[in-house]
């Protein structure tokens, strides 16, 4: 466990005092607010909590949190960030990234700190589009997105966060949105509880080269109708007047309206805990399309099972090693059998 403090901090303890630089009306600003007044009330000394991030708009954040930080490299935060946990294992490891330097060329570093269940807390910032580089589509992008690399609209299939996360295995997957305040706030708090690999997918929003890409999630006045929240043990009710809701026909989710002699009970109840993500990957495939469909995008915690994390497990196999043969003598295993002395 991280060392905690007697001192209480404020969201202000933890602003660095580097001016921060994105762009005016970046969702990356309400994400940075939300992060400040989560840490402040977890009790755990600044010294013991780090911030790593690799390359674009997002991986700014180590600079504007009094934390320890690193700037690493492209796609490469997961990799530093497992080999800090694993050397420091009492220290609050959160990794952030963005839809291209996560899932790009770091999409294979993200994949397997989920499947080993590194103690770390992954942020992934999603705007569907490469900002730092002014504008290119990315693996989030939809298709028919239209970028300076994609003139004629993306032809490409946009790949999934949260079913990635799922298929990797990790052992706390959610999305949440930069505006929702409250929601962001909570899910944040949850995922800083969680023991071993957190993935939170933020929908967010660049107002410069992907302005109302989620603007279905973010406007008040249809979000209720396009977002599913999810609540453990309830059943999958959404919309404005709460008079929808999701329910399986065979292994294919449906919507139905609750009007027609439906009832609650007749819905899907979700199950943030069940051992198989079967239930968790059905609601990451639901997407939101306004001209094909009225499928309600899943917003909330998918998924939060326990299992033995990768440090422990390495710590239990290095303690046995010692049981079985001793404390070692580092001199003897650089020298060895085979040394020579060149005089």
């Amino acid at each position: 466990m991280s060392a905690t403090t007697s001192l209480p901090l404020t969201p202000k303890d933890f602003a660095s005092d580097q001016e921060v630089r994105w762009c005016p009306g970046c969702g990356d600003y309400s994400i940075l607010a939300q992060m400040k007044k989560v840490l402040a009330g977890l009790g755990v000394e600044r010294e013991n909590t780090v911030f790593v991030s690799g390359i674009g708009c997002s991986s700014r954040f180590p600079y504007y949190m009094n934390t320890y930080g690193f700037h690493t490299i492209h796609g490469r935060a997961p990799t530093f960030a497992t080999g800090l946990k694993l050397a420091r294992p009492d220290l609050q490891v959160w990794v952030v990234t963005g839809d291209g330097d996560g899932l790009s060329i770091g999409g294979n570093h993200l994949m397997h700190a989920l499947r080993r269940n590194i103690d770390i807390k992954v942020i992934l910032f999603n705007n569907e589009i490469y900002g730092l580089t002014k504008g290119q589509y990315s693996p989030t992008s939809r298709v028919g997105t239209e970028t300076k690399s994609s003139p004629t609209g993306s032809t490409e299939h946009p790949l999934r966060p949260l079913s990635l996360a799922i298929a990797s295995e990790a052992t706390f997957i959610a999305r949440t949105i930069d505006v929702d305040i409250n929601h962001l706030t909570a899910t944040l708090q949850r995922a800083a509880a969680h023991r071993g690999s957190a993935f939170v997918e933020v929908y967010q929003n660049c107002n410069i080269f992907n302005d109302g890409v989620f603007g279905y999630a973010r406007d008040k006045s249809v979000k209720n109708d396009n977002l599913l929240y999810l609540e453990h043990g309830k059943p999958m009710i959404f919309g404005k007047d709460r008079n929808k809701g999701i329910r399986l026909h065979g292994m294919t989710p449906e919507v139905v309206s609750l009007s027609s002699g439906i009832a609650p009970d007749d819905l899907l109840i979700h199950d943030e805990r069940a051992d198989t993500p079967t239930l968790a990957y059905l609601l990451s495939q639901m997407v939101h399309l306004p001209d094909e469909g009225s499928f309600p995008e899943a917003v909330g915690v998918l998924r939060d099972v326990s299992r033995p994390t990768h440090h422990d497990l390495v710590e239990g196999q290095i303690a046995a090693a010692r049981k079985k043969q001793g404390g070692g003598d580092l001199q003897a295993l650089l020298t060895g059998d085979e040394t020579w002395t060149v005089e």
